[in-house]
């Protein structure tokens, strides 16, 4: 019988030097909210996403036709930018046909990151299910990336990423204290995830901007079964959950 492929978290992009990650596919997480409002968008019919890591590169697409320009720094809207990082803000029409130009504190520079591994895929609650599905199907090496808040720990990444080892755990070999405390910190919150999540550093200055809101969008499960693969530097939608790579 085949080895297994491996299934790794790493708790926040500052510890991302000690993962090889060339031939890996690495899963950036960054629930509240930047991958959820990436997957919002490609579900409303945006033709892709630009993650960048500035925002001077985000500017340097004004004038674009069809190009949107957002963003957030600590959680607040970058001014000047057409939106900012509330997945609600893509709802509506607002982005079908178009591509987004986004960057945000956390997320992007995430995805900025792990840009050399084999693939990068991100998600969150709302296309859970489809997610670990492309992940299994993928079967190769995988780390799950937690974004974090500005190179340090935060909750809500870890316990997503628990939750991933939780429901595929069997598909791979997991052997690390990292995987194994995600994977608890995950099973002491998902009877009542929202109360969990006020806990979080991150949810308290969510709130503090009158976004609960978001928050409570975020942490719905499966409102898409959509999957967003990083193509060319652009995230757009992965042709199938059974073949993700073809």
């Amino acid at each position: 019988m085949p080895d297994k492929s491996t299934l790794e978290v790493c708790v926040t992009p500052g510890l991302l030097p000690l993962y090889p990650i060339d031939d890996k596919v690495v899963v950036v997480i960054d629930v509240l909210r930047a991958t959820t409002t990436m997957c919002v968008a490609l579900d409303q019919g945006a033709d892709k996403v630009i993650p960048v890591d500035t925002i001077e590169e985000c500017l340097s697409f004004t004038g674009k036709e069809n190009y949107i320009l957002a963003g957030e720094r600590n959680g607040r809207k970058v001014e000047g930018f057409h939106f900012g990082n509330s997945p609600f803000e893509f709802m509506d029409g607002v982005v079908k046909g178009k591509t987004l130009v986004l960057t945000t504190t956390n997320g992007t520079r995430a995805i900025k990151m792990a840009e050399h591994s084999y693939q990068v895929v991100i998600g969150g609650f709302l296309n859970f299910t489809a997610l670990t599905k492309w992940i299994v199907a993928e079967g190769r090496d995988t780390l799950l990336l937690c974004s974090g808040w500005r190179n340090k720990f935060n909750l809500e990444d870890t316990v997503f990423a628990g939750a991933i080892i939780h429901h595929i755990k069997e598909y791979f070999l997991v052997d690390s204290d990292s995987a194994f405390a995600a994977e608890k910190l995950y099973l002491n919150s998902r009877r009542n995830m929202l109360h969990f999540m006020k806990q979080s550093s991150h949810y308290r200055r969510l709130a503090h901007l009158g976004v609960v809101n978001d928050i409570k969008y975020c942490l719905r499960p499966d409102l898409t079964s959509i999957v967003p693969v990083l193509k060319n530097g652009a995230l757009v939608i992965a042709n199938s959950t059974k073949h993700p790579r073809n």
